[in-house]
């Protein structure tokens, strides 16, 4: 009688660990939405920053304004 409760005292210990340490689909995503969001945010800034570089380039070019690259 002994061995078999050292035996299921044993089997629930291990079997406690292995699914308390799991990684729950909620957090997968919750980290895969995040790191999309960031994502997109940095394509955000970078389409930002071209825009106005363009911007500038025509006041340049058509003399409406600007500094020349000359």
């Amino acid at each position: 009688m002994k061995k078999v409760s050292l035996l299921l005292l044993m089997v629930m210990g291990l079997s406690l660990t292995t699914v308390a340490c799991r990684e729950t689909n909620e957090e997968k995503v919750e980290d895969v939405t995040n790191d999309v969001g960031g994502t997109l945010e940095d394509t955000g800034d970078d389409a930002k920053d071209a825009i106005e570089e363009g911007a500038e380039e025509v006041k340049e070019n058509t003399g409406t304004g600007g500094t020349d690259d000359y």
